[in-house]
C-alpha cells in the first residue's frame, strides 16, 4: 500500500494509510499512517460497529492533516472490543452537522 500511496502523492494528492501490521508499515514507510493493534481483515473495526468505524476514520483524517514528516506512524488509542466509543469526542470539523 505504501508504494501506491507514494505514487498518488507524487500526483499531488495527500494520502493516509490505516495499518494493522506495524512491521510492514515501518519497512515500507508510506507517507502517513495510523496504526491499530487489531485482527487481520478489520482495519476499520468490527462489522456493524458504526461508532468504532467513524472514530477510526475521524482519527485517520485528523492525522492526514497533522502529520508533517513523511513516514510518520500514529498509534491510535483504540482497543479491539475494549473501548467505549460512546465517550469518543469527534474533532469539531468532523462532527455531524445539524442543518
Amino acid at each position: 500500500m505504501g508504494l501506491i500511496q507514494r505514487a498518488i502523492e507524487q500526483a499531488g494528492i495527500a494520502t493516509i494509510g490505516i495499518s494493522i501490521v506495524r512491521d510492514y508499515s515501518e519497512k515500507v514507510r508510506p507517507p502517513r499512517t495510523v496504526f491499530l493493534r487489531w485482527p487481520f481483515g478489520h482495519p476499520l473495526g468490527e462489522p456493524g460497529n458504526v461508532r468504532q468505524q467513524r472514530a477510526v476514520l475521524c482519527e485517520a483524517f485528523k492525522a492526514l492533516y497533522s502529520i508533517e514528516e513523511p513516514g510518520t506512524i500514529v498509534d491510535l488509542p483504540f482497543y479491539w472490543r475494549r473501548f467505549d466509543y460512546a465517550s469518543y469526542q469527534e474533532p469539531a470539523e468532523f462532527a455531524p452537522r445539524s442543518d
